[in-house]
């Protein structure tokens, strides 16, 4: 009987333990009530078939950002000095890296160009461009969603061929929530994808 009594107090003993260690511990944050992506607005056809040809290929890499913009979550700027982020709400992936896949989509679907990532050989010695999302988010003053990308298209030796800064802005309507930045930020984006893909075309 004293064995049997020490075993149920040690059992009881365990469980509550264990629902004090329940109520400290959380198992993995709670999700936002949504997840923002980028969508292109021009595609590449299904089935489409392009062969390569000297100096047509173009590698796109992921965008240099600050620390502001390499995050999920989404900025907006109240002043010129201090920076909120709305909430309940996060990118599906880093700015940097949607951005740049809308990027490679838009110049593969408006432009000759055999678009390639980094981790992908080619062997056409193309072209390669980079840059910087200088700005992703809401200026909370003007009440736009704005993109902003400073494009440098370089030779495959790294040899800066030209650079400029491509901006969009667009009017977020009503006030500033989940519900509304989605839309302005991708009409921004693509703005500015396409005004890119324009400007690789020309530039060679």
């Amino acid at each position: 009987m004293r064995h049997a009594k020490s075993k149920s107090t040690g059992s009881i003993l365990a469980i509550s333990a264990a629902l004090l260690l329940s109520g400290c511990v959380s198992f993995g944050a709670k999700p936002p009530a949504q997840l923002l992506t980028l969508d292109a607005v021009q595609k590449v056809p299904a089935g489409t078939v392009r062969s390569a040809g000297a100096g047509r290929t173009l590698i796109v890499t992921d965008p240099d950002a600050p620390k502001m913009l390499d995050t999920v979550r989404v900025p907006v700027q109240v002043s010129p000095t201090s920076v909120a982020y709305v909430t309940k709400v996060q990118w599906a992936d880093t700015p940097r890296h949607l951005f740049r896949n809308l990027l490679a989509e838009t110049i593969s679907a408006s432009t000759d160009r055999i678009v390639i990532d980094s981790g992908q050989f080619s062997g056409d010695g193309g072209q390669r461009l980079s840059g910087e999302l200088v700005a992703f988010g809401i200026d909370g003053t003007s009440h736009n969603a704005v993109v902003t990308y400073d494009a440098v298209l370089m030779t495959p030796n790294g040899v800066a061929i030209a650079r400029q800064r491509f901006t969009a802005t667009v009017p977020v309507s009503g006030k500033i929530d989940p519900m509304t930045i989605g839309v302005p930020l991708n009409g921004a984006a693509n703005k500015v994808a396409t005004d890119v893909a324009t400007w690789v075309a020309l530039t060679r």
